[in-house]
């Protein structure tokens, strides 16, 4: 008899309690769990845990609360300050998908006699025939689709991953269910920012946690001629426009920077554009390696319009390189490229 056991991750939000309504009524046997990752975040503090235990004993699940400070702290927070640290900007969301959603708690899952895993995430899981195996593919949720975050998880994992919100189109959808079902947190509302900066303001946080301080150095052309100073190359990303605090006939942008002559480097609009691009760190969900140029739609950020490129890994695996059909804008290193064919995700990789 098939193992219909599942640990579900619980953040107190209305997706993830519907999550587990909508897995109690499809037969599983539903364990609740909230991971405890960083103090004071808007993810795991007082209140998360106090709205997932009611919702557990609304639908009558066990519910309990993991530790993994010290792993989040390594995995994303330690990554986070890193790639600041060398003029990248990261996408902390992926590590904590990778690592601790379907790293951490794919192992509690097994301790637990689990068979499967489930978040609220907009994704889909299914068995492919045409592809003879299990693939990712885009939720129904259009905007809301939350598949580019996914890119990194384990492809080992896939049968084992439950997203029980991805046939829904909307986030309305969600909320009614859960006024019908009288969860608490129907009208909660959504969490937008990176869950350990709650105010939003990152360069604080980062001045607080990690020897990255306001340090000036210079704006410059690609000429290397000096048009004014910044105040640390960590407050600035690219294609920023506003708060260089220099005049020009026309706007300048972010280009890059020159970490080791602490250098920012500003263009015009047109500089922004790039037709290729290299990743690393590569994840292949579709494939095991992409030997011949393959066409795909490509993301280069959470809320980009894919577009079209065509992929081919380097001789030694390790790197993809990607060229564009039409030049995009502001691609940024730290940041994921993720690819498309259809719907179906075939994996990613970070923008160096």
């Amino acid at each position: 008899m098939e193992n219909k056991r599942v640990l579900l991750g619980m953040s107190g939000g209305v997706d993830s309690s519907v999550s587990a309504l909508l897995l109690k009524k499809q037969g599983y046997e539903v364990i609740g769990a909230t991971l405890e990752l960083y103090a004071g975040s808007s993810c795991c503090n007082t209140n998360t845990y106090i709205d997932a235990k009611n919702v557990c004993k609304t639908i009558g699940i066990p519910h309990f609360i993991f530790n993994y400070k010290d792993e989040f702290k390594k995995h994303v927070i330690d990554d986070f300050i890193q790639c600041y640290s060398n003029c990248k900007t990261p996408n902390p969301c992926i590590e904590c998908n990778k690592y601790l959603k379907f790293g951490y708690m794919y192992e509690k899952a097994k301790e637990l006699g689990c068979n499967y895993i489930a978040t609220g995430h907009y994704a889909k899981t299914e068995y492919s025939e045409k592809y003879n195996r299990w693939i990712l593919k885009k939720s129904k949720a259009g905007k809301k689709d939350q598949s580019y975050v996914l890119w990194n998880t384990p492809k080992q994992l896939l049968e084992h991953i439950i997203f029980p919100l991805s046939d829904f189109e909307t986030k309305e959808q969600i909320r009614e269910i859960a006024k019908e079902n009288n969860l608490k947190v129907a009208n909660k509302p959504d969490s937008e920012d990176i869950c350990f900066i709650p105010d939003g303001n990152y360069k604080k946080f980062l001045e607080t946690n990690s020897n990255l301080k306001p340090k000036q150095g210079n704006i410059v052309n690609k000429k290397g001629e000096i048009l004014g100073t910044h105040t640390g190359l960590y407050n600035y990303t690219i294609g920023q426009r506003k708060g260089l605090g220099i005049s020009n006939k026309v706007p300048l942008f972010v280009l890059g920077f020159n970490k080791q002559k602490n250098e920012l480097i500003v263009g015009e609009e047109s500089e922004l554009y790039q037709t290729e691009l290299i990743v690393t760190d590569i994840n292949l969900l579709l494939y095991d390696q992409i030997k011949d140029w393959t066409p795909v739609q490509i993301k280069t950020r959470y809320s980009s319009i894919p577009s079209n490129a065509k992929i081919k890994q380097t001789q030694d695996q390790t790197q993809i390189q990607v060229k564009f059909d039409n030049p995009q804008k502001s691609i940024t290193p730290g940041q994921s490229a993720v690819f498309y064919i259809d719907d179906i995700l075939v994996g990613g990789g970070k923008i160096i």
